[in-house]
């Protein structure tokens, strides 16, 4: 499960698409970036294959949730 996620917008322009996100997961910390397409380009090391699948999906709810649904 991830904890304490956290997001920002990427540029100082907030209108401009693309956040940047941290997280910790199995006691690492992961960040990258969110891009308005729903890509996500990680910053840190990869997680796992069936993490990174897991993940993507969480990460997808989250931001669908605080950016697109204020």
């Amino acid at each position: 499960m991830i904890s304490h996620f956290q997001f920002q917008p990427l540029y100082e322009n907030s209108q401009l698409p693309g956040w940047k996100f941290s997280f910790y997961f199995k006691k690492q910390h992961y960040t990258g970036i969110y891009h308005q397409s729903g890509n996500i380009e990680w910053t840190t090391s990869h997680p796992n294959e069936d993490d990174e699948k897991k993940l993507s999906a969480q990460i997808h709810e989250l931001m669908l949730f605080h950016v697109y649904e204020k």
